[in-house]
């Protein structure tokens, strides 16, 4: 009896994860881990207005955070380990929840273009995007590889250095508008995957849903505007 009840009570996570309201909340609860860290992320990047000084002590304090319980910079490996692990469950999730509804619908419906707001017409290649960005943006700015002009462990050099180029700016100002896309229409879904919304809150909610999406991609692309322009060199 008691082995059945252990094993019962370890294949709990697994039933949940089969299930598909178990991979909704997987994929709603990364991906507002991800919101969390875009929104924190922003914040940090507009310190570039304020200067090289203000913008590097800015990172060089991030890998000083927990010290001297944590050694140097693992703060920052511990947050990336969390991230991936949040982007892989979030891209998994997906995934298998549009295998699920394609084997469950295999005759499209007309006029579902009609019916369906860009944003989620274009969730999945817009989650296709981001991952790829994350893989260059990582190139760019963290080890530097495919970003010759910047200077290792400069933050704002960095910066500088890949909104200075006309492919760094195409590229990083693409990926923030499907990165808004992708926040408008899955912050919803996530808020109705765990029950958060009612009919007295829906409009707050979309609202809320509009506005972060519009003030990520504004805050975002203000940093390669600001280069561009030469307010920030």
């Amino acid at each position: 009896m008691a082995l059945a009840t252990r094993t019962s009570s370890r294949s709990t996570p697994v039933l949940i994860w089969r299930s598909t309201i178990g991979k909704k909340i997987v994929m709603a609860v990364s991906g507002l881990i991800m919101l969390l860290y875009l929104i924190s992320h922003m914040l940090g990047n507009l310190k570039v207005f304020f200067g090289p000084d203000d913008m590097n002590g800015y990172a060089h304090w991030l890998r000083t955070i927990g010290e001297p319980f944590l050694g140097h910079e693992w703060f920052i490996w511990i947050a990336r380990v969390a991230l991936l692990a949040a982007v892989v469950a979030h891209g998994v999730s997906a995934y298998q929840l549009s295998r699920l509804d394609r084997a469950a619908r295999p005759v499209r419906y007309a006029h579902t273009r009609r019916r369906t707001t860009y944003a989620t017409r274009t969730m999945r290649w817009g989650g296709v995007i981001l991952a790829l960005f994350i893989v260059w943006h990582i190139l760019d700015l963290t080890t530097g590889t495919v970003n010759p002009h910047g200077v290792h462990g400069e933050a704002y050099e960095n910066v500088v250095a890949t909104f200075s180029t006309w492919y760094g700016n195409v590229i990083y100002i693409t990926a923030l508008v499907a990165v808004g896309l992708h926040i408008r229409h899955g912050l919803w879904s996530a808020v109705q995957t765990l029950g958060l919304n009612s009919r007295t809150r829906d409009r707050a909610l979309r609202a809320t849903a509009n506005g972060l999406a519009l003030l990520l991609t504004a805050g975002f692309v203000s940093v390669p505007l600001a280069v561009m322009t030469g307010i920030v060199s």
